[in-house]
């Protein structure tokens, strides 16, 4: 296997390139032209790993075309590269040298490689996405409205109205997206066989948890972010917290675990033995979470419905 590792800082406008060992750089622009350069220039090399970091969609249109050319690329969380820079010592900040810092990293730590969403997938997300950022300036709307001089209440009411017909109408391409395929479809009714996960956990789930049935329970916990870290050093025995994972997926998954705690048989006869057990309604919640992932999980890899006896875990 080659041990040349790429690293590549991206903007808006420029992409900037190193290689690890190798002490080489250079930028092309972000752009169709700059990214098939960027492609051509990599390919002899046959780099170990190409690692981007994910910064809210300028890396996607680099990340598809490394992987179309089946060069072996990574898009990383942020607050990882940043922690490992820090640890490394890698205090200035440059694009050039943020770029070394990634080609650093995919040294190291060799990430693994993950599918990369096709196209569909990508726009579900963006879909995903969009309804979000409607949901929270409804949120605020509604929340001005309650402080605003009743003059202005004419015009947020109005804005108000607007959002949410543009929800309605989100939800309802969302709905027709994923009933129009045939995969999504499955997974979508499986998810929503279990008592708490409605149309709109499903569609999140499936838009932004596409490792959903692939992974083991552990490795699913942990990408959630709903696996208890320890806090142990010397005798002290410190609590065990969650931390790090996708938040999006976690805040959908928390309302769902709410719902289920009510409704669900499996949730609420286990939730209910932890508080009588003494555990505090977080850590209980929290559990809780993880349980019905970890069913959630086990069910699309299986490919069977919500059952009230628990299938087989791994």
């Amino acid at each position: 296997m080659s041990d040349i590792f790429v690293g590549v800082d991206v903007s808006k406008d420029r992409l900037d390139v190193a290689l690890y060992p190798e002490a080489t750089s250079w930028s092309v622009p972000n752009d169709e032209a700059g990214i098939e350069d960027l492609v051509e220039r990599l390919k002899p090399l046959h780099p170990a790993r190409v690692v981007l970091e994910a910064t809210g969609g300028y890396q996607m249109p680099a990340v598809g075309a490394l992987a179309a050319a089946g060069l072996p690329v990574v898009a990383v969380n942020p607050r990882q590269t940043r922690d490992f820079a820090k640890a490394a010592g890698l205090l200035a900040k440059t694009d050039a040298l943020d770029a070394l810092a990634l080609a650093r990293f995919a040294e190291a730590m060799k990430p693994e490689i993950r599918p990369i969403p096709d196209a569909a997938a990508q726009e579900l997300d963006a879909l995903i996405t969009r309804r979000r950022q409607l949901v929270q300036m409804l949120s605020a709307e509604k929340i001005r409205l309650k402080m605003a001089p009743q003059r202005l209440h004419k015009d947020l009411n109005k804005h108000i109205a607007w959002l949410e017909e543009a929800l309605r109408r989100l939800d309802d391409k969302l709905q027709k997206d994923i009933r129009s395929s045939p995969l999504w479809r499955e997974k979508d009714d499986l998810l929503q066989s279990a008592t708490g996960i409605g149309a709109k956990t499903s569609a999140l789930l499936v838009a932004e948890l596409p490792e959903l049935g692939r992974l083991k329970r552990r490795q699913i916990a942990k990408l959630v972010g709903v696996a208890p870290m320890n806090c142990d050093s010397g005798r002290y025995r410190g609590e065990r917290h969650i931390q790090g994972g996708r938040a999006p997926v976690r805040s959908a998954l928390y309302m769902a675990t709410l719902s289920a705690i009510r409704y669900n048989p499996v949730i609420r006869e286990f939730y209910w033995r932890l508080r009588a057990d003494g555990k505090k309604f977080k850590v209980a919640a929290t559990a809780c979470m993880r349980k019905l992932l970890v069913r959630l999980n086990a069910m699309l890899r299986d490919r069977v419905p919500w059952r009230e006896e628990s299938p087989r875990i791994a």
